[in-house]
């Protein structure tokens, strides 16, 4: 799976990246066929920082959550949060639909 962080309109420090990098990288527990992770970091307005996190995954389509907080971190916490519950909602749809039985019978 391949983390990207990036900035828009200000800088992180390595090490900073590095912590999201990890942080972020713990959804692949929830939902293993995820291939790629993006995460956007914006700067713009130091007292709101957003994050953008996209999750790509083989066989199905992007997903992707936002997340506006009053420090960084927390913002980062609650993009994690959302993006956890709609990969949680995706594997419990794709394995209760191998269970659901067809309503025809012979």
């Amino acid at each position: 799976m391949q983390v990207n962080v990036s900035t828009r309109h200000g800088h992180l420090s390595p090490a900073s990246q590095s912590k999201i990098a990890n942080k972020v990288s713990r959804l692949k527990r929830y939902f293993d066929r995820i291939t790629a992770l993006n995460v956007t970091v914006d700067l713009g307005n130091q007292a709101l920082p957003a994050v953008e996190i996209v999750a790509s995954a083989e066989h199905f389509h992007d997903m992707v959550s936002h997340e506006r907080a009053a420090q960084l971190w927390r913002s980062i916490d609650g993009a994690v949060q959302k993006l956890e519950q709609q990969l949680r909602k995706h594997k419990e749809k794709v394995r209760d639909h191998k269970h659901v039985q067809s309503g025809r019978r012979v």
